[in-house]
């Protein structure tokens, strides 16, 4: 008797199970599996973006005004909010349950006795799909750090770096410059390196000019300027005067944008000012400082590091406060919450508190040990979705209720608020 087909969820399953361990950083197995499948030497352009924050609103940017200049593009992201199926667009449409499927059979038989994790299962998926679509660019966010992260196993025509923070220590080393290292590792020899701010650790500048890249800074080979609602971008090259803000809300936006500008002019397509303008109009992210308008304002964002928090604290302040701020928050066991909790305690009037899913989400006892709340006692929750219960029935007209902390708190809340 002939087994039954298996859907995606079957694949998604096997694949949790497979590997020994979640995280494996390590080129060797992914990169023998993916010269199997014929996707290591890519043959469309390819745009590779790292950083501790700002690379998922990077690839959106590029992806939007690639798009808008009439190139077919191939667009990987991690993590998903809601559906397995967002990380994987072809252009700017998510990959089908069955594309999928048909994409994981390939590499079921490409990689013989070689077991994956499941990032670079998706990795690989992106890059066949990518391939068997012929889209005309590639723009893949790196996972986790770069060196040894699966992106990194295809040499990028251009790689970014938006930004260095810290995050991620037990695999990247303990401090900054540890950090800085590693994801400077998806640069290559005389191939652009775009860095997102010049604030970068001195470790990423070594490790430029030890690989022998052509880098490109933010503030020196580039830099803007906003002027209420437009801005201007220049280079030495040319100057996109006039721009539209950048579609996706929060000032970090614009730096986001110039990034992704730089990255394009750095590689092989050309993109006209007509297209950055209609890219910048067009680009859309969720969980990105989402704002949900209504009698009680909703604000999602999956900041989930220190950086992040800042960034989110300040977009928070910058709104005109119509009531108060109530947070439904939840983390992963390997995050600062202290940190977090203390770059936005100056913005959140009441805390409520969800558990996240183990073996990584934390217990909300365990959050709250961690916040160190002096405010009124926070109010705890075994789910997001109670959290959403629980913070709708906290507000009152005018009020704002801000979901942060992990995708895992941010895509139950848009499921919740029936946006997915």
């Amino acid at each position: 008797m002939t087994a039954a087909p298996r859907g995606l969820a079957d694949w998604l399953l096997q694949q949790q199970r497979d590997h020994p361990r979640s995280i494996d950083l390590g080129l060797a197995r992914v990169s023998r599996v993916a010269r199997s499948l014929g996707v290591d030497r890519p043959r469309m352009p390819t745009f590779l973006v790292g950083g501790t924050n700002g690379k998922g609103s990077t690839v959106a940017l590029l992806e939007a005004l690639l798009r808008a200049a009439g190139c077919a593009t191939g667009a990987f992201t991690s993590p998903h909010l809601v559906r397995y199926n967002e990380r994987i667009r072809i252009g700017g449409a998510e990959a089908a349950d069955a594309a999928l499927v048909a994409a994981f059979e390939a590499i079921e038989r490409a990689r013989g006795d070689t077991t994956l994790t499941y990032f670079e299962w998706s990795t690989l998926a992106a890059l066949h799909l990518f391939r068997e679509h012929g889209v005309g660019a590639q723009v893949l966010e790196v996972g986790l750090g770069g060196r040894l992260d699966a992106t990194n196993l295809v040499d990028a025509d251009v790689a970014a770096l938006c930004s260095i923070g810290a995050d991620h220590h037990e695999w990247l080393g303990p401090t900054l410059e540890d950090i800085g290292r590693e994801k400077a590792g998806i640069f290559r020899r005389a191939r652009p390196a775009v860095l997102g701010t010049p604030a970068m650790p001195a470790s990423v500048f070594g490790e430029i000019a030890r690989i022998g890249a052509l880098p490109r800074v933010a503030q020196r080979d580039f830099d803007w300027s906003v002027d209420g609602d437009r801005w201007c971008w220049r280079s030495a090259q040319r100057t996109l005067a006039d721009l539209p803000r950048p579609a996706l809300a929060g000032d970090a936006q614009f730096a986001n944008a110039a990034t992704a500008i730089a990255t394009l002019e750095a590689g092989p397509i050309c993109v006209s000012r007509e297209a950055v303008m209609q890219g910048l109009a067009d680009v859309r992210l969720a969980g990105r400082f989402q704002v949900v308008p209504g009698e009680v304002e909703w604000i999602l964002d999956v900041a989930h590091n220190a950086p992040a928090a800042e960034v989110l604290a300040r977009n928070l302040a910058s709104r005109p406060a119509r009531g108060r701020t109530i947070a439904v928050a939840g983390f992963l066991g390997d995050k600062d919450v202290g940190a977090i909790g203390l770059a936005l305690r100056a913005q959140v009037d009441r805390w409520v508190i969800a558990t996240l899913p183990p073996p990584r989400g934390l217990d909300a006892r365990q959050v709250v040990e961690r916040l160190a709340i002096a405010q009124a006692a926070p109010q705890l929750c075994d789910t997001v979705r109670e959290a959403c219960d629980a913070a709708r029935a906290l507000a009152r007209p005018g009020d704002t209720i801000v979901v942060f902390g992990s995708f895992l708190t941010v895509g139950p809340a848009l499921e919740w608020l029936r946006l997915y």
